[in-house]
């Protein structure tokens, strides 16, 4: 006799959470299905819910479907219709999981609900909502220990999904001679305005003291190497504060690489389209990032980072994420928001970095306010010369982490949980 079929709904969001969380988890769990006896095996369906995300690209959707994992996958402009009427998409089996990869917690809690599902959250830094999830999945012991008291027997430890990001072995990028500095002038148009003049004037006073610096910039899948032009040109007005200038951009064939930047100063910059390129990042010694969520992506891979936010842009607030961006595109009361944000929001803020933010404490160095590129590159010089001080930057962000096999550990869970059902 037929058993009868399962529903586990993986709900997630990003790229990131994509390739590095969902991927291995259903392979994971695929896996152990093929290994038990004929009698033991689980009669289950893979969905896939993309859920409203500010960081998503919106290439999610195609990305998912060409791995041909999932038996359907709802766009994240679906969600809501998805929860008022889940049979105008398909046909739900009585029994099933909601399984959070991505997002915000409280979307698998109200799906679970919706479907009669049970519900296991993988809590990478903090379980949101313990009293309404069924089995919480926590990345490290903090992540436990931060669950109330009457709610633990939920929570298992299991590991650090990003610790087990395979690196493709036709790729590296280590060199005795060089070193590989990325450089994440943000994602939004608006971050871009200033990043790319700033950056680009970043990279050349670092060449200018040190040729053997390779720079490569991931580009975000929000943008393209178009902009990059346009923002390093008059039509920016920020680019008046800066010198550096791109003299070219090229495509470039058969490398990891898609695109070289030379700036006006002969400055080398590597452009990267894939995306997520964790395999590339992962090799290179340091990150200069502005500040958002990429911090917390490069401290997933323990990047050491220099984080730089240059206040004497404040008056383009609308590069900003949250309420500051939203009030910052009013022009009118754009420049009295900069005067709040400079005396009240800086002095009362003590991080601006994700991984400082979780561990309370600065583990990677943070530079806002009035700053200058040339004062960035010296301290890049500086960190890059100092292997110690780098080394010891990765090993408080592999603190504020877990271990291996998390991947392996939830598809386990997740096995043992559909035969409760």
């Amino acid at each position: 006799m037929k058993k009868k079929s399962v529903a586990v709904v993986i709900v997630s969001n990003g790229p990131g959470e994509l390739a590095t969380w969902v991927s291995p988890v259903v392979d994971e769990l695929n896996k152990i299905n093929k290994t038990l006896c004929d009698a033991d095996k689980l009669n289950f369906t893979l969905r896939l819910v993309l859920v409203p995300c500010p960081n998503a690209t919106g290439k999610e959707f195609i990305v998912a479907n060409s791995w041909n994992k999932f038996e359907l996958i709802t766009r994240s402009k679906s969600f809501w219709n998805l929860l008022i009427k889940p049979s105008s998409f398909a046909n739900w089996p009585k029994k099933g999981l909601v399984i959070f990869l991505g997002g915000d917690q409280f979307w698998s809690i109200l799906l679970a609900k919706r479907l009669g599902y049970g519900n296991i959250t993988y809590a990478e830094w903090t379980s949101r909502w313990p009293q309404w999830t069924n089995e919480i999945a926590a990345m490290n012991s903090k992540v436990r220990e931060l669950v109330p008291k009457r709610y633990k027997y939920k929570c298992q430890i299991i590991g650090d999904l990003m610790a087990d990001i395979k690196l493709n072995s036709e790729i590296s990028l280590k060199n005795k001679e060089k070193n590989y500095v990325a450089l994440l002038p943000g994602s939004k148009k608006a971050k871009l305005s200033v990043g790319i003049p700033f950056f680009l004037e970043i990279a050349d006073h670092i060449a200018e003291k040190n040729q053997n610096i390779n720079f490569i910039i991931p580009i975000a899948p929000t943008t393209d190497e178009r902009e990059y032009i346009f923002f390093q040109s008059e039509r920016n007005p920020i680019t008046k504060y800066y010198s550096s200038k791109i003299k070219t951009i090229k495509k470039i064939k058969d490398s990891c690489f898609d695109y070289v930047i030379e700036t006006s100063k002969n400055t080398k910059i590597y452009l990267i389209k894939k995306h997520p390129c964790y395999e590339i990042l992962k090799e290179c010694d340091l990150a200069i990032t502005t500040v958002g969520a990429n911090t917390a992506e490069l401290a997933a891979i323990a990047l050491p980072m220099l984080v730089v936010l240059p206040t004497q842009h404040l008056n383009m607030m609308n590069a900003w994420d949250g309420i500051f961006g939203v009030i910052g595109k009013i022009s009118f009361i754009n420049g009295f928001l900069t005067s709040i944000a400079k005396f009240f929001y800086f002095k009362k803020k003590k991080f601006f970095a994700w991984p400082n933010i979780k561990a309370k404490k600065m583990i990677v160095p943070e530079r806002i306010g009035n700053i200058s590129p040339r004062k960035i590159a010296r301290e890049v010089l500086f960190l890059v010369k100092n292997r110690d001080q780098l080394k010891s930057i990765k090993n408080n962000l592999l603190k504020e982490r877990g271990n291996k096999g998390a991947a392996k550990k939830l598809a386990s869970m997740i096995v043992n949980a559909m035969k409760k059902l």
